[in-house]
């Protein structure tokens, strides 16, 4: 380079400098990745993570399977004397209100009286066996135990100087005003429970998570402040070069092979439901139920509880004892109308340092009633809690401005005006079950950044109060206390399944979703699971499309693969498609810009 030019060269960086501190405008969109970057990169050098309230299933992407540990993590007291914070497990707000015991009774009859007015395979009526006929067998003591439990949170003494945590509950960052339950706390938590999971179980040093990506797991209700700073940690703290995040419903249709379906993910502490179109979550389809297989074996214990249950130290304080109730439900409970009568079980206590004792008792239809509360969920017996979340507006980031904040404001008088008529008017009209398709929603910002939530027919007719019984909505209700009052019942599963369904925006779509509901999750791997969902489908599906689907299809085990583990599979199978390497927010351009890289490169609607 001669002389002359280094000077040009030079004069160009002294003026683009004054442009800069004139505060001329810079590119938001990032600078083209480098060709080094865009290379094809190798599957093995790409972590998968599944964060789920209760198990953390990590791996490879060229691993079969997973990974899967408990999702918890005990911290040491600082000092000596300092009380103990526990984080429940099967325990929650909402168990101990007055009503509760009446509400759980009248749960009871609705589940009792289904299993009675559903007729067996051979035609035949179920007889009910009440708590009376059950009575306890004996306890047999069998030697020392010799089990060696592994020391992990869910093994630590209770006596020991330990807080126990779940960064997740419900499927969201567990933040509360005790110890360990701020932001930075959580975090923390996560960081260090990944990071043992990434040295241990993958065999990856801490120091070669540069030469490695990751991709992320999030719900399809999601949070993006929370979001944004799992983005932050995993790139900034725990040194991943790069990120891909997407959400695990559209991760479950990958891993299932499926192009389009309803997909309902039934975990420990939640259940959600999505309706998922050729890779695309659909926004006003989104619903979480905030109840899954944990409140089912409590819901067993209680039955069993009921019917003389022999095990009388059980206490749902007890991480062991709760161990023990999860196994009970995964063996016994099913959702087979043909299994009836009483029947004979037996189980084993083992605790560190005590003799393995053996329990015999007989069970009637508590195993079938336990799962059905999930249809019934009154049976829970959880009061002045929010059951049922929607898809909000967010409350905006300072770091993003293009947000959908930033296009309302920008929205002239005129359209924001007619959108408000618009929005009465379709508050106001009653609707049925059934549901038309819906009107178009022309607002730009709506079909750009659909996070508003929208009522409709199918809204005003899913408010179902503690009996049962229909609430119709009046043209005076304002939209935030329709929304509010949707929030607070607690929806079976079946019902959840028609209301998203019925959200989609036309008749092929609702068709398509009826054709293919995809089952996943731990939740909901009860026996006949898959007959038994299908049946309340098809009773309660609206006459219309009745006569236009040619087939309703429950999928719970699509190539037989574990339910559990579609979703991360998903992932996996994400992290080897060519697209793929369009969505990858390296950690320079995370510093550069932050959370507006989420906004360019993430692979749904942000």
């Amino acid at each position: 380079m001669t002389q002359a030019e280094k000077g040009e060269t030079e004069n160009g960086k002294d003026k683009e400098r004054e442009r800069e501190q004139r505060g001329g405008k810079r590119p938001i969109v990032p600078a083209a990745v480098p060709e080094s970057l865009q290379e094809q990169i190798q599957s093995n050098f790409i972590v998968v993570i599944h964060p789920g309230s209760t198990t953390l299933r990590i791996g490879r992407a060229t691993d079969t399977l997973p990974v899967g540990i408990p999702h918890v993590i005990a911290r040491r007291h600082k000092q000596q004397g300092q009380a103990a914070y526990r984080d429940s497990w099967l325990l929650r707000d909402g168990l101990n209100k007055p009503e509760s015991t009446e509400q759980r009774q009248n749960g009871l009859k609705m589940v009792d009286q289904a299993i009675w007015s559903k007729k067996m395979s051979n035609g035949a009526r179920r007889i009910p066996v009440s708590p009376d006929q059950v009575t306890p067998l004996e306890t047999v003591n069998n030697c020392l135990c010799s089990h060696c439990l592994v020391k992990t949170a869910l093994y630590v003494n209770p006596l020991d100087s330990y807080n126990i945590h779940w960064p997740i509950r419900r499927g969201q960052l567990n933040l509360h005003t005790g110890p360990g339950g701020s932001l930075t706390a959580v975090l923390a938590d996560l960081e260090v429970i990944w990071s043992h999971a990434i040295q241990k179980y993958l065999e990856i040093p801490l120091k070669d998570l540069k030469y490695y990506r990751c991709i992320l797991l999030i719900p399809d209700i999601y949070n993006k402040q929370h979001v944004k700073e799992l983005v932050n940690m995993i790139l900034m703290k725990m040194g991943f070069s790069g990120i891909v995040v997407h959400q695990e419903s559209v991760c479950a249709t990958f891993g299932s092979g499926l192009g389009s379906a309803c997909i309902v993910d039934v975990g420990d502490q939640k259940t959600s439901v999505c309706c998922v179109e050729d890779g695309v979550s659909h926004h006003n389809t989104r619903l979480c139920l905030a109840y899954g297989g944990s409140d089912v074996s409590r819901c067993f214990y209680w039955l069993m509880q009921r019917a003389g249950f022999p095990y009388r130290d059980c206490q749902l304080t007890n991480k062991l004892d709760c161990l023990l109730l999860q196994h009970l439900k995964e063996t016994f409970c099913h959702l087979d109308q043909d299994i009836s009568g009483l029947q004979d079980h037996e189980f084993q206590i083992r605790h560190p340092d005590s003799p393995a004792l053996l329990y015999q008792f007989r069970l009637g239809d508590e195993k079938l009633q336990a799962p059905m509360a999930l249809f019934y969920p009154a049976t829970f017996g959880i009061v002045g809690q929010k059951m049922t979340t929607l898809q909000h507006r967010s409350q905006g980031d300072p770091e993003d401005p293009h947000d959908e904040h930033y296009l309302l404001a920008t929205q002239s008088k005129q359209e924001q005006s007619s959108k408000a008529t618009a929005d009465r008017k379709s508050m106001s009209k009653p609707g049925t079950f059934e549901g038309d398709a819906r009107g178009q929603v022309t607002d730009i910002s709506e079909r750009m950044y659909p996070q508003e939530v929208e009522l409709g027919s199918s809204q005003s007719d899913c408010m179902i109060s503690g009996n049962d019984s229909e609430e119709p909505l009046t043209a005076h209700m304002s939209r935030k206390t329709a929304v509010s009052q949707f929030e607070g019942k607690a929806l079976g599963l079946d019902k959840a399944i028609l209301h998203s369904i019925d959200c989609c925006a036309s008749d092929d779509t609702k068709k398509k979703m009826y054709s293919s509901i995809l089952v996943v999750g731990g939740g909901l791997m009860f026996h006949k699971a898959q007959e038994f969902l299908q049946h309340r489908i098809l009773n309660k599906m609206p006459p219309s499309f009745r006569r236009v689907v040619e087939n309703v299809e429950v999928i719970t085990r699509p190539k037989d693969m574990d339910p559990r583990l579609i979703a991360w599979k998903g992932g996996a199978v994400l992290a080897c498609l060519d697209t793929t390497q369009e969505l990858w927010i390296y950690q320079r351009e995370w510093q550069r810009f932050g959370v507006r890289m989420l906004r360019e490169r993430a692979a749904f609607v942000w």
